[in-house]
């Protein structure tokens, strides 16, 4: 059983949605995953005082206590649009304000702070791989709206998310934008960005395969990662030596939390050779038969 931190004081209480008795087997069931096509939703309802007020607690706790209010409850306003489309979309496992502000808000938060304690800059424009719901990437804009960000996500009902999360909290401007690509990246996308930065759980060597003709020559790509990804990295370097640098690998640990993390940093040293087009045209051509 997890511990409750009895400390975590807040003038506002969670309200429990009401349940229905003919829905508790059904609930035991969602819980244990053995109900297809349900999806585990938060029991917690506030107002947007409430979850503002109560974002506001977690942060002061977990090191963001000079956080801007109005970038909070925007936070806040993402927090409980997400929680809005969980049931439907089942977008993350964390559904309590306190595990979302703490393991969603604050993990991504703290990046751009990390890096400048360690003299690396946090380059623009940022593509965000493989974001799902929005993460790292619509944190990080709100925390810098005057930052091009590009949030790249294969899944269209994820897609579909991102979009009327832009549209909600409206973020992005001409000048800056907040992009949103739905496919999946990969070396035959040629999109040119300064940075990369991702959260997925793929392997280092992969990323940096898949961004090698997107990523900008002195680009840095941004892995966020768990504290075991040690063997990744020398299996990365050795495929990728000639076109990456590893430049900083942080370790560090989430203010108030016992939860580990890692922040490797790669930096990208020359092109990589352009593929022959016409032959890819011409390969599939003949896998299509035309």
């Amino acid at each position: 059983m997890a511990h409750k931190n009895r400390s975590n004081w807040s003038p506002y209480k969670a309200k429990r949605k009401p349940q229905a008795a003919s829905d508790n087997t059904a609930a035991g069931a969602q819980g244990s995953g053995s109900l297809k096509g349900k999806h585990r939703r938060s029991e917690e309802s506030f107002s947007l005082d409430e979850a503002e007020d109560r974002l506001r607690d977690v942060f002061e706790r977990h090191g963001l206590k000079d956080f801007p209010h109005a970038k909070r409850r925007t936070l806040a306003r993402f927090y409980m649009l997400l929680m809005d489309n969980q049931n439907e979309r089942n977008f993350t496992r964390l559904l309590t304000l306190r595990d979302v502000g703490i393991k969603h808000f604050v993990d991504c938060l703290v990046v751009p702070e990390l890096l400048q304690q360690n003299g690396v800059p946090l380059l623009f424009p940022l593509l965000d791989v493989g974001t799902g719901p929005g993460f790292p990437g619509i944190p990080l804009k709100i925390l810098l709206p005057e930052e091009r960000i590009i949030l790249a996500e294969g899944v269209q009902k994820r897609v579909e998310f991102l979009k009327s999360i832009r549209d909600e909290l409206g973020l992005g401007s001409p000048e800056a934008p907040l992009d949103i690509l739905g496919r999946n990246i990969n070396s035959e996308v040629f999109l040119p960005v300064r940075g990369v930065i991702t959260r997925a759980v793929e392997d280092a060597s992969n990323t940096l395969g898949n961004v090698i003709n997107t990523l900008q020559t002195g680009g840095r790509v941004y892995l966020m990662k768990g504290p075991n990804c040690g063997p990744e990295i020398p299996m990365a370097l050795e495929k990728w030596s000639e076109y990456y640098r590893l430049e900083k690998d942080i370790a560090y640990t989430l203010a108030g939390t016992p939860h580990e993390r890692r922040l490797l940093v790669f930096q990208k040293l020359k092109p990589y050779p352009l593929p022959d087009f016409e032959e890819l045209d011409l390969a599939w051509e003949r896998e299509h038969g035309q």
